[in-house]
């Protein structure tokens, strides 16, 4: 089992329909990243193409199957520098593009996730939601969840996934203005109800009219924020997570007095209206 790894952040400023450029700049926040010594890279949310399609025909052009040319290129240069990433991306499926979070590694492609809820804003307008289940990825680094941007305004879905034994939950996210409580406190508020450690990685940049707020952060299991950024910077930001302390639910204050465990105290036979 892990027990500690080092994981980065990445918070930059796509541009819209620049696919090339975009990539290249992730290839060398990779570089750097890992020269850091990050074992586990994560970008936002849409980072190859941008976000602010107009139209599902407008978006076409910048989605890609997976796996492809895009997740083939980012799993050789996990390989390369001996890291994990996780990126945004359009998927291609048929007719129909989906708003996926795609996690790669130094063997290949380990998973895609696709966005489940869907708000009215941005390319999500136009792509097929997706519809599970929710994963959760045991890889070398950890058990990793995915999820993406509105998603992390259901609360069910990380409860879910910490149910199914994530250490480490990832959102990757284009959180525009006014959506500031989200960035601010949903984040901690998540890790501290499921004693998990979170990772929000939000951009920065104008597009279309929509400033994006940057505040990546990095939270442990306590709701503690080990790193963050600011707005309007680009950044990397890094923090060790204790992978192991994810799955010690117990959390004793005083033995006998004052002891909290948020799982074995739930009770789901009084929950059922969370289904309907």
């Amino acid at each position: 089992m892990v027990e500690k790894i080092k994981v980065a952040g990445v918070q930059m400023d796509p541009e819209l329909g620049r696919t090339d450029e975009n990539m290249e700049k992730m290839a060398g926040m990779m570089e750097r990243a890992a020269g850091d010594g990050a074992e586990l890279v994560v970008f936002p949310e849409c980072v190859i193409s941008g976000y602010c399609f107009e139209s599902l025909e407008e978006a076409r052009p910048f989605a890609q199957k997976i796996p492809g040319e895009w997740t083939d290129r980012f799993a050789s240069l996990s390989q390369q520098q001996h890291i994990y990433l996780v990126f945004g991306m359009l998927e291609s499926a048929g007719r129909d593009i989906y708003n996926s979070a795609v996690f790669v590694g130094p063997d290949g492609l380990i998973g895609v996730y696709r966005k489940v809820h869907m708000p009215c804003l941005g390319v999500d307008r136009f792509t097929r939601p997706g519809d599970g289940p929710f994963e959760v990825f045991s890889t070398p680094p950890g058990k990793i969840g995915l999820h993406i941007c509105f998603d992390g305004s259901n609360p069910e879905m990380a409860r879910v996934l910490k149910l199914r034994g994530a250490e480490l939950l990832i959102l990757i996210t284009n959180w525009p203005e006014g959506a500031e409580i989200s960035c601010r406190f949903m984040c901690q508020t998540r890790a501290v109800e499921n004693h998990v450690n979170y990772m929000a990685v939000n951009r920065i940049g104008t597009e279309r009219g929509f400033r994006f707020l940057g505040e990546s952060k990095i939270i442990d299991f306590k709701g503690n924020t080990l790193a963050a950024a600011d707005r309007d910077e680009e950044k990397i930001i890094y923090a060790e997570l204790d992978m192991a302390g994810a799955n010690q639910n117990r959390i004793v204050n005083i033995p006998g007095k004052y002891e909290l465990d948020r799982l074995s105290t739930r009770r789901p036979d009084l929950y059922g209206d969370l289904a309907n």
